[in-house]
């Protein structure tokens, strides 16, 4: 979503790198660049003047000026900055001790509010909830249809009550969630294609029928600044606790989601990029000014891999990979597995420089999946014993998967690299977890107070901060170190 602005403003710093020392015009003119790229991202103009004016104040300092790398230090305030814009702090979802708990979705028609209710109530469910979908949006046609066939899709609860009265279903299915058990009701309310006093009024019924615990708007990322308007008419009315910026995965400017925070004072809580009920995410003001500068975000990377169940691999799978002695097969469940956790396209995207690298076309979004056909194109025994492909097998598989022969080649070598560089990390795993282990229990504190991350050998989130530092400043040689300890 913030490509563009990702792209300038990489291209505004790349070029300051280059120079010793910054003088006061080098920072006004850089200043001036970064002011025209937030405005044609469609970033409110007051937002705006604020941000270049706290960023030109922070930027004029002696210790900017002279410092021996002042671009990193003008980078550096640039990032800080923009996760003030986006909300400084994580907005969380807090549910209270009230059974059930409510949850009301509020917005415009079209915004994504349906949609954005089952991801909840799926986000939720994993997170050992109980959630019922009720469906007061009684005038877009099939509505409460598409609400009920998500809620069906994703296991959840669902009302619709008489399909009349929103405020009434909105209480029925209140009692409703009382009556089956669950605890938290999620309120989907109906929206127009622009304000207007009838649903607003309706909104604050609802509201004051069901007392929600918390209120969410979903606005749609590709309104741009526009949104704020309508988020400010909503706050007024209604009061909103949080945003659901959903379609994130779309080719808007990104003005809105960097207005909205510094204009309505509510923070962006969840963002949503994809149409999977597992495409809601919550929202880290921090990452998204790292990403958005081009310098990946590693930690959230981590975080979805380690919401892979271990169930989903098989047992001789999982065991031939905690040894690092994987076969051809074990190559295509690890393609798999990158599948479930956003593909090779968040993959590269989420390291330093991979949003650059994919827009630039230097990144095979297919590569995994050409690889699984020529795979696939291998007997039982060559995909288990990879040392017995000859040029004879190979010109065989190559025909067998249309492919050319130094395309097998390529394959396999790739494959021996893998499997060397999975033996040499799973020996280092294996010894860091034996040295923890004589240190305290699996995730809980050793001695020096750290605490460890399960499943990962015993690495600390210390250590994950330190790695992410050195790859957000480049420096690859300390990071190789660091990973050869």
């Amino acid at each position: 979503m913030f490509e563009n602005l990702s792209e300038k403003l990489q291209g505004i710093f790349g070029g300051m790198k280059s120079k010793g020392r910054l003088t006061e015009e080098d920072i006004n003119a850089a200043m001036k660049e970064v002011r025209m790229a937030l405005l044609e991202a469609d970033v409110n103009f007051k937002v705006v003047k604020g941000f270049i004016a706290t960023c030109k104040e922070r930027c004029l300092t002696a210790e900017t000026l002279e410092s021996l790398n002042p671009s990193q230090n003008v980078i550096k305030v640039v990032m800080e900055e923009l996760g003030v814009l986006l909300g400084q702090t994580d907005a969380k979802l807090t549910l209270s001790s009230r059974i059930p708990n409510v949850i009301m979705m509020v917005g415009l028609q079209g915004s994504g509010k349906t949609t954005a209710s089952a991801k909840l109530a799926y986000l939720l469910k994993q997170r050992n909830h109980r959630p019922l979908l009720c469906a007061c949006d009684v005038y877009r046609p099939a509505a409460a249809d598409q609400l009920e066939t998500l809620a069906n899709e994703i296991g959840a609860g669902f009302y619709r009550g008489d399909g009349k009265d929103p405020v009434a279903i909105a209480t029925e299915g209140v009692q409703r969630a009382i009556d089956t058990m669950h605890d938290v009701v999620i309120v989907d309310t109906a929206g127009r294609l622009h304000v207007d006093e009838e649903m607003m009024a309706e909104a604050e019924a609802i509201k004051n029928a069901v007392k929600p615990d918390q209120i969410l708007m979903v606005v749609d990322a590709m309104t741009g600044q526009d949104v704020v308007n309508v988020a400010q008419a909503f706050s007024e009315r209604v009061d909103f606790d949080g945003v659901i910026m959903s379609k994130m995965d779309g080719d808007a400017r990104g003005g809105g989601a960097l207005s909205i925070k510094q204009v309505t004072g509510k923070p962006i809580m969840f963002i949503s990029a994809g149409e999977k009920p597992d495409s809601l995410e919550e929202f880290h003001p921090e990452r998204m000014a790292k990403r958005i500068l081009g310098m990946g975000d590693v930690i959230s990377l981590i975080e979805t891999a380690s919401k892979m169940k271990v169930e989903d691999i098989e047992e001789q799978s999982a065991d031939r990979m905690a040894k690092g002695e994987i076969n051809l097969n074990d190559f295509i469940e690890m393609n798999r597995q990158i599948h479930k956790v956003g593909g090779i396209q968040k993959l590269i995207s989420a390291l330093p420089g991979g949003d650059k690298a994919m827009r630039e076309g230097n990144v095979n979004e297919n590569a995994l999946d050409e690889m699984e056909v020529i795979i696939n194109s291998m007997t039982k025994a060559e995909r288990e014993q990879p040392g017995i492909i000859n040029g004879s097998r190979k010109e065989r598989i190559a025909k067998g998967a249309g492919v050319e022969v130094w395309q097998v080649n390529q394959l396999i070598k790739k494959f021996l690299e893998t499997r060397k560089m999975m033996k040499k990390m799973m020996a280092q795993t294996a010894q860091m977890a034996d040295s923890s282990s004589r240190r305290g229990k699996k995730g809980k504190k050793n001695k020096k107070g750290r605490r460890r991350v399960p499943g990962m050998g015993g690495m600390s989130m210390a250590n994950l901060r330190k790695m992410q530092e050195m790859l957000d400043s480049g420096d690859l040689e300390s990071l190789g170190k660091n990973l050869g300890k």
